[in-house]
């Protein structure tokens, strides 16, 4: 039988009569480590016992550690009958090694026991006059990065070890709490004499001079810490309730949609512009087009945030199994063809001709026909090279040239398209983004429109009372100015 006890979170008070019993009548009582103060007064007592402190310095990580301690343990015990196990605080909190010990238990068919304990949480819970009920998350700090913080609840961090953990932890709270939060540094909680509890500000953490293995903090709840994801969704919530806003109860799906877009292309400007602040605004118009399309369909019954968030990360996963299943080292061109040959197995499309007319209608027209020519691209109906294109864009000019002077709407409109496509066809080859490449020619013409105004201004002249020669002259300035 393998016994495995804890030893409490450092006062002596805090060993229970059972566990007292069990250390003074084995024989093989084996520690995790020496250093807890609870061990220092089990030496005074005359209690024989080894330790497995030598394990931290003979390998790289606490896993490769608590992998070794536990097979230890496994082995000693297949040499002697009854074997003692003890560990810091309680068994089951914050104890990995346990965890690894009992699964080896189980897969070996070894018999185990484990007996009841204080743990640091009991110490921290007194010691901060704290109530679980009113809500509390307990974080290994050496777990922060697979944790989801959460201001409305009270947070308790532990083995915080050193100055250098200390740190991580910071880093990692200063991405959701602000700054300057009021928390607690707790130090040997419970242990008389040795027992540490202030209020420090969050970006001081690090700077405190006795952290060491005792060490844990508490984040209080805060509801009025920085604003997150569910501040949003409640204040989605509440605009469109009976208290809320008239506006926002009376839009729909559909009429949100002008919206939607113009958020988006505001982004695409944020980026161009290279401003921070202004990518931060935009993206949260867009995200908040989002979560009012998320609330109306919750509203309705149809689907909410979750089953969008679902719905994305699902997607992420499946197209990309290279990183998620076969971990497959591959290049940026593959991954783009392995993009589309799921896609075209998740819509159904079983040809290239459905695959183009999946490509949304809405798109800006200039996006849509460089989608649709890539798509041809990829089984080979395509130009030989950018020549070729040239000469078809030329071609279609000249279309244009029979039929313009034509009252047929129709054939105009016809040729215009087949010039326009043909120039997105020669962008694609040149590898320029015809959408782009137009907004820039559209920004220039009003860089320099916006030159011959002014000119014409400060000669005391109204553009509407000057010629087209007047107004080309002062043009070709501009493009000179421009060139210089």
């Amino acid at each position: 039988m393998i016994k495995i006890i804890g030893l409490g979170p450092g006062a002596k008070d805090a060993l229970t009569i059972g566990t007292l019993e069990i250390l003074k009548s084995s024989n093989n009582v084996y520690f995790r480590t020496e250093k807890h103060p609870t061990v220092d007064f089990l030496r005074e007592q005359g209690l024989k016992f080894k330790t497995y402190d030598f394990a931290y310095d003979k390998f790289d990580n606490f896993d490769e550690v608590y992998e070794f301690i536990a097979n230890e343990i496994i082995k000693t015990h297949n040499s002697c009958e009854d074997i003692v196990y003890g560990v810091p605080g309680h068994p089951f909190v914050a104890e990995k090694s346990v965890n690894i010990l009992m699964k080896l238990c189980e897969k070996l068919n070894v018999k185990y026991e484990v007996l009841p304990a204080v743990s640091f949480v009991d110490a921290m819970m007194e010691a901060l006059k704290l109530d679980p009920v009113e809500g509390l998350k307990i974080i290994d700090a050496f777990d922060m990065n697979n944790q989801v913080l959460d201001k409305r609840l009270g947070t308790i961090i532990t083995q915080v070890y050193d100055p250098f953990i200390a740190s991580e932890v910071k880093l990692k709270l200063s991405e959701y709490y602000k700054d300057d939060t009021e928390i607690y540094f707790v130090r040997a909680a419970g242990i008389k004499g040795l027992e540490s509890i202030r209020k420090i500000p969050l970006y001081e953490i690090d700077r405190q001079e006795d952290i060491d293995y005792l060490t844990s903090l508490y984040i209080p709840k805060d509801i009025n810490n920085n604003k997150d994801f569910y501040d949003l969704l409640g204040i989605m919530e509440k605009l469109r309730s009976q208290d809320g806003c008239s506006w926002d109860r009376e839009q729909t799906s559909e009429s949100l949609k002008k919206y939607l877009i113009e958020e988006s292309y505001e982004v695409l400007e944020a980026i161009d512009e290279q401003d921070d602040d202004k990518i931060i605004e935009e993206l949260g118009d867009v995200l908040l087009q989002v979560v009012f399309h998320a609330q109306i369909g919750k509203e309705d019954g149809f689907f909410n945030i979750n089953d969008i968030i679902s719905s994305i990360c699902n997607k992420m996963i499946l197209r990309h199994p290279h990183v998620f299943s076969n971990k497959d080292n591959i290049t940026s061109d593959e991954v783009l063809q392995n993009w589309d040959e799921i896609k075209r197995k998740e819509k159904h499309f079983d040809t290239y001709t459905e695959e183009m007319k999946g490509i949304a209608k809405t798109l800006p027209s200039l996006i849509r026909a460089d989608k649709v020519q890539n798509k041809a691209a990829k089984v080979g109906f395509d130009w030989d090279n950018v020549d070729d294109a040239l000469n078809k864009v030329l071609e279609e000019f000249n279309e244009i040239k029979e039929v313009y002077k034509m009252e047929n709407k129709e054939r105009i409109l016809e040729e215009i398209g087949d010039l326009i496509f043909s120039a997105v066809n020669v962008s694609r080859f040149l590898g320029v983004d015809p959408e782009i490449a137009l907004n820039k020619t559209t920004d220039k013409f009003i860089k320099r429109f916006s030159f011959i105004e002014d000119m014409s201004r400060k000669q005391g002249y109204d553009m509407k009372s000057m010629t087209l020669e007047e107004m080309d002259r002062l043009w070709n300035v501009a493009k000179i100015n421009e060139k210089n």
